[in-house]
């Protein structure tokens, strides 16, 4: 696997994970303000998500990095 299909590959899984770790821990707002939505997170911790996603992402693309270098996985014989 070379540096950019490397690249591409964690970007993919990163965003996957992305929208997976999003819902995690959101609670709406007891009583929203006006002209605000009654279904919008109260903290939505934006910065602690992205960052729990990208060491997610870390596990995930070294797993998937690991079966592909080994031979398990092998894309050219598909």
């Amino acid at each position: 696997m070379n540096v950019v299909t490397g690249l591409v590959t964690y970007f993919i899984i990163w965003w996957l994970v992305l929208f997976m770790v999003l819902p995690w821990g959101n609670r709406p707002r007891e009583a929203p303000e006006a002209g605000h939505i009654a279904s919008a997170p109260a903290k939505p911790r934006i910065g602690l998500k992205f960052g729990i996603t990208t060491g997610i992402s870390a596990l995930f693309f070294l797993i998937v990095w690991a079966m592909i270098e080994s031979g398990w996985i092998d894309f050219r014989t598909l």
